[in-house]
């Protein structure tokens, strides 16, 4: 489906990757060489790719300021990602080796913040920036600390549902949000669309990240291994929903071997055993489910188009993704 949708996109998806290229350009080789091998192993891309079908969506025709904040969102989501390798000690990502990995962290964090400076730059270059700067700035915040409650969580042992819910806001839908609510402003659209496009993107933020928690229990195909959250000492949906269906005294036996994964490697395969007699899988599809209806049902301000379609597909796939 995506290239289905990049077929759709044309002309906008080259003016997109074109702009972040033109971006990351200087006279240093290293850094254009890193930034070339970054760049040619890339994701998904899906936040530039919402943004432009949100610009289609609301407004038509898609401004330079649309594709500045599609290349804005894409270059912060690439600097967060060196940074998270240094603060996760990651050496592969997508397969392949990470910056730090071949250069060092010093390297990585420097890479991080001059990917960052650039989106910066092309929000500051945009003709809307006094409307969407305040966006971009609360979503740094918002990473920062979404990573800082759940590394206290891990700690504790504590993780509610709605603390939960809060950490994968602030590390996922957030930059979720801004891509799509900085991309409907800059094609101009109404307050009531600004409005449903941000619910839009909030929903579908956080069931992407409910699925790829799905996916750390249930397998996933891209070769990550299961049980990585577990070990990280980090309690996801499903997780807590073994926990709504567990007594009191099974809860805290669960959360103690949480606590102390780290010392007994064991306690990982328990653990996935136990969120599957509990029917915990089961509980995060249901929950699931309802964001991507959420999403889908923010979109009924819209009027039909072939991008609104997309938006709708990229809900559903969303829930039914393998990968």
């Amino acid at each position: 489906m995506r290239k289905e949708i990049i077929g759709y996109l044309g002309e906008d998806w080259s003016r997109v990757q074109n702009l972040i290229r033109a971006s990351l350009s200087s006279d240093i080789e290293l850094l254009n060489q890193t930034n070339d091998s970054i760049l040619e192993n890339g994701g998904k891309q899906l936040r530039p790719l919402l943004a432009l079908l949100v610009a289609r969506a609301v407004g038509g025709a898609v401004t330079e300021d649309c594709v500045r904040m599609a290349a804005a969102s894409e270059l912060l989501h690439n600097a967060t990602l060196l940074h998270d390798d240094v603060a996760d000690g990651s050496s592969v990502r997508r397969g392949r080796p990470t910056v730090m990995s071949l250069l060092g962290s010093r390297a990585s964090v420097l890479l991080g913040d001059y990917w960052l400076v650039k989106a910066m730059d092309n929000i500051l270059a945009s003709s809307v920036s006094d409307s969407v700067m305040g966006l971009f700035s609360k979503t740094l915040s918002d990473l920062a600390v979404g990573e800082m409650l759940q590394l206290q969580k891990a700690v504790k042992g504590d993780t509610t549902e709605s603390d939960y819910i809060r950490i994968i806001y602030s590390k996922t839908a957030s930059l979720f949000e801004t891509a799509c609510t900085s991309s409907a402003i800059s094609a101009r659209a109404s307050q009531e669309v600004v409005e449903a496009i941000r619910r839009y993107a909030v929903s579908l933020g956080i069931a992407f990240q409910i699925k790829d928690d799905i996916l750390d229990y249930a397998g996933t195909q891209i070769g990550k291994p299961v049980g990585v959250d577990i070990r990280e000492q980090k309690i996801t949906l499903p997780l807590l929903g073994a926990f709504a269906a567990s007594t009191e005294q099974e809860v805290q036996h669960a959360r103690e071997m949480m606590r102390e994964v780290e010392n007994h490697p064991q306690f990982c395969e328990d653990l996935m055993e136990y969120v599957k007699q509990k029917g915990g899988i089961r509980y995060a599809e249901t929950r699931l489910d309802e964001y991507v209806n959420e999403a889908i049902e923010a979109l009924s301000v819209l009027e039909d188009s072939q991008a609104k379609e997309y938006l709708v597909l990229l809900a559903k796939y969303t829930a039914n993704r393998n990968k």
